[in-house]
């Protein structure tokens, strides 16, 4: 924005304000500075942006006429829900209106014959497994924040979880949604129906950070309690041992619900943090956990533990009920918020890679950790190669901030290098897409930006996210010289 812009989009936010006011209520809308900077970041705090406006509709119609306002003032939202993202997927536009749809927590339907259940996007993702419960279901994607998650961020980001593993990620449970398209347009996809015809549209809402527009409701498939469900707690010497198991489990055939290893220093912040009482002395330990039928999951455990044992395992505790299974559990829920007790500051880490290479991927860590004086914990999803680093610091040190950026920009290096990817569950934001060019070709990010196009030719629906640089429907103000080279091959033009 010029100088010359900024009275005009003062002006549109003042008359924004006064509208939104007038339609939904003075309580939602939020236009003081210091109320602002509530809103300032997601669970990445390390990038923070006051935005010019805050609504807070209480149901899909005040989203609707927040969305339609915006696209006729011209003004950028971006929608939050809990903001317990990890990406700055939800980071407010400086002059533009972040959109929380936290107060839309209803449940609408729990359907257990069709095993759907309809949410509002603020629900919490653990409050549908409460709800469902008691007709003998649950909803199977578990972050390590579903106690206070929303259901619209896990959909935006494609979120995943400790059992991602076995029952995959929110895109495998949602089949149905109804969003806002960026010009205030309604629209819904799929329904309780297993498969809908046509494209995927659906497939292309979940994990589009908002880019599309704003989910007011999302049907999930709905999961039955398992028969039985066991988990086991394995201390090794190091994290060659668990990852060597871990590969020895998986070749054997057994899919396991979960399989969670954690290092030495993510240990000892874990037992700085909840006093979890891990085996004393691992370098790593392993969380295993079984579910399904009880004579399937004794065949499989037993196997489990056969391996673990022969691939070094000094101490394996098997929980004998619910209560010592979640205590198992209680290290690993909290790692990331327990390494604050260990270092003033940190950077959580999202990459993938084959679970084949994990033994190299986690010495190149250990060598940049050692090159460069900066300490990273590892926390991971061994089962599918999904790494969690927490790479540690003190921003009051001189130069330890840029440090950590550069281990954590290489860690993500080594995760393409690899054969894998930049991130697996906490989405691109503002954190990653200057990585999106080492992952993809030009060709490729325009591809994608046309479908982006599609939904949003004005670039109104959390701009600034996800791709590098503006391309196509984004290249605004004004026109650049020369043709862009989709344009010049005559597949997309620039709005």
């Amino acid at each position: 924005m010029t100088i010359d812009e900024a009275p005009a989009r003062r002006s549109a936010i003042t008359g924004l304000a006064r509208r939104l006011r007038t339609a939904l209520g003075p309580d939602a809308v939020i236009d003081d500075h210091q109320r602002l900077r509530t809103y300032e970041c997601d669970g990445l705090a390390h990038y923070k942006v006051t935005p010019a406006l805050v609504v807070l509709p209480a149901d899909a119609t005040g989203v609707v006429t927040t969305v339609r306002a915006c696209a006729e003032a011209g003004v950028p939202f971006v929608a939050r829900g809990s903001g317990t993202g990890l990406s700055g997927g939800a980071l407010p536009h400086a002059d533009g209106v972040l959109i929380v749809t936290s107060r839309l927590r209803r449940i609408v339907e729990i359907d257990p014959v069709n095993q759907r259940a309809v949410v509002e996007p603020g629900v919490i993702n653990l409050d549908i497994t409460r709800a469902a419960g008691a007709d003998g279901y649950y909803y199977a994607p578990d972050p390590s924040s579903q106690q206070i998650c929303s259901i619209g961020g896990n959909l935006a980001e494609n979120s995943g979880g400790a059992h991602c593993l076995k029952y995959g990620f929110t895109t495998n449970h949602v089949t149905g949604a109804e969003f806002v398209a960026p010009d205030g347009e309604v629209v819904r996809l799929g329904g309780k129906a297993p498969d809908a015809t046509g494209y995927d549209l659906l497939g292309a809402i979940v994990g589009s950070e908002g880019t599309l527009g704003v989910v007011t409701e999302v049907t999930v498939r709905l999961v039955r309690l398992p028969e039985a469900v066991r988990t086991l707690l394995a201390g090794f010497p190091g994290t060659d041992d668990a990852g060597a198991a871990t590969s020895a489990v998986i070749g054997a055939g057994v899919v396991p619900a979960a399989m969670e290893m954690m290092d030495a220093l993510a240990i000892e912040a874990a037992e700085a943090a909840v006093r979890c009482g891990y085996p004393a002395g691992a370098g790593a330990v392993l969380i295993v956990e079984l579910d399904g039928p009880a004579a399937e999951v004794d065949a499989q455990f037993a196997e489990v533990e056969r391996h673990c044992r022969a691939h070094g395992a000094f101490e394996i505790r098997i929980a004998a009920d619910d209560a010592e299974r979640a205590s198992f559990w209680r290290g690993r829920k909290s790692a990331f918020a327990a390494v604050g007790r260990i270092s003033p500051d940190y950077i959580v880490q999202d990459g993938v890679i084959p679970r084949t290479v994990l033994a190299e991927v986690l010495h190149r860590i250990a060598e940049l950790s050692r090159d460069t004086g900066i300490r990273v914990a590892n926390v991971f999803h061994a089962g599918d190669g999904n790494l969690h680093p927490l790479v540690l610091f003190d921003d009051s040190v001189p130069g330890e901030a840029e440090r950590a950026e550069e281990v954590s920009g290489a860690i993500l290096d080594l995760c393409i290098e690899h054969g894998g990817s930049i991130t697996g569950e906490h989405g691109v934001g503002s954190d990653k897409a200057k990585f999106m060019p080492r992952m993809f070709t030009e060709a490729d990010l325009d591809t994608m930006q046309l479908l982006r196009c599609a939904f949003d030719p004005d670039g109104l629906a959390n701009p600034g996210k996800v791709f590098p640089t503006p391309r196509l429907c984004g290249e605004v103000p004004g026109r650049h010289k020369g043709a862009h080279p989709l344009q010049d091959a005559g597949i997309a033009e620039v709005f």
